[in-house]
């Protein structure tokens, strides 16, 4: 045998022994993927009115940073992820990293596809493939979800800018005036509950947030490392009271049921609380109504996943004794952003205070929430201090061995989830 084929025989014999000792030896262990709990869905989950908001990777991949109060309200900074979100907030054993995806604004149709697609929709990516970057890195135990108050029918921004518009343009114009408004003419009647939705509308809103949310847990089958996670269905807390404070019922011998009432219409805003008396039950039914869509998705989707950990978590009374006007002292103590709004050119300067100020003035202001609603958009969302009480509840429902708990604010301050 010549030299050449002496030393293939060898090479081969050593290629095989190795490959059988390859074969035969354990195979090493991998590492476990550290555990993740992940926020979806929209600005009470993302953090908005908490302040400290992080950069947000666009649809292009770039961070995006503060770009300044004249920008396009699509930039995906105005997603408001906040380090103060009840996620960042929340106590969760054995969670070693935590993920805000949520976006302020998000609507179902953003779960899986990008928000960039639609009309006003923000350049993000579509959540869904934000959840997939993390499962790719990390097991994903936890995942909080708030989706339902914006949809394709209905906004929470929509609503809350209709009714603080009646209530202004009710206060400093008389009934044989219109408001000078970008929107168009504002009615000076207090909101009802067909003037925030519909049932036609209610019912197209669950349908949309179901699909949405049937998206989300079949992908989270797909990509969990382990298959064990468990998903929580936030609602909505009302940052209104049912009846103000007496404070904040009259003022100058006015009350909101007359025509013009320029000094109450000051003193409300002030508060935090620019509203009809008579739109606050309409609203807080309008918050119930998003429970009852909060819960039914839950439930239709238990049913379909068999086995699936889905938990409802009720914070409509989270904030119980500490809504903005709900004490004389609004909105110190409240648990609540008041609403706040600039001045044209926008420079991130708040209007405090409209007392004095004429109809032209405070058309001005309004109309710059308009033009750039970035300005006002943390309006009536929970503040750091809520955010810290919704932390709370999301430990309660994170631990919870129930299918649904309610999480209430104590008049002491305390927080129950039961």
């Amino acid at each position: 045998m010549s030299r050449f084929r002496r030393t293939v025989v060898a090479v081969a014999l050593a290629a095989a022994t190795a490959a059988l000792a390859t074969a035969v030896a354990p195979a090493p262990a991998s590492a476990a993927l550290p555990t993740a709990a992940v926020a979806l869905g929209d600005s009470f989950i993302s953090g908005e009115g908490a302040g400290a908001y992080a950069p947000v990777v666009d649809v292009n991949g770039v961070a995006q940073t503060f770009p300044g109060w004249t920008a396009p309200n699509s930039n995906a900074f105005f997603c408001h992820r906040s380090v103060n979100a009840s996620l960042h907030r929340a106590t969760l054993p054995g969670i070693q990293d935590r993920f805000n995806l949520a976006c302020s604004g998000g609507q179902p149709h953003d779960i899986a596809t990008a928000s960039s697609a639609r009309a006003n929709g923000r350049q993000v990516a579509a959540q869904l493939d934000q959840l997939r970057a993390v499962g790719r890195t990390h097991d994903i135990d936890l995942v909080l979800l708030g989706l339902g108050s914006n949809n394709s029918s209905f906004t929470f921004g929509d609503v809350a800018e209709k009714c603080a518009n009646r209530f202004i343009a009710d206060a400093w114009t008389g009934w044989w005036e219109f408001w000078a408004y970008l929107g168009g003419p504002v009615e000076q009647e207090p909101c009802t509950d067909a003037d925030l939705a519909t049932a036609t509308q209610w019912s197209a809103a669950t349908a949309e947030t179901t699909t949405a949310v049937r998206q989300l847990l079949a992908t989270l089958r797909e990509i969990d490392a382990d298959g064990q996670h468990r998903v929580v269905f936030q609602d909505y807390t009302n940052p209104l009271p049912f009846d103000l404070d007496p404070t904040f019922h009259s003022e100058d011998s006015r009350d909101d049921t007359r025509d013009k009432f320029r000094a109450l219409g000051a003193e409300r805003y002030a508060a935090g609380c620019p509203i009809h008396r008579a739109s606050l039950l309409p609203g807080h039914r309008f918050s119930q109504g998003l429970g009852t869509l909060v819960r039914s998705t839950r439930d239709t989707l238990a049913a379909e996943f068999s086995g699936a950990d889905l938990v409802y978590l009720n914070v409509q009374r989270a904030f119980d004794g500490a809504r903005l006007c709900e004490s004389a002292t609004s909105p110190t103590g409240a648990l609540a952003t008041p609403i706040r709004l600039q001045d044209s050119p926008p420079n991130g300067v708040f209007v405090t205070s409209l007392a004095g100020k004429d109809k032209i003035a405070i058309q001005r202001i309004a109309n710059t929430c308009v033009s750039y609603f970035q300005t006002c958009q943390e309006s009536w969302h929970p503040n750091a201090a809520g955010h810290q009480v919704l932390g709370q509840c999301l430990s309660g429902a994170a631990a919870t061995s129930a299918r649904a708990v309610a999480c209430v604010r104590a008049s002491n301050g305390s927080i129950t989830v039961s």
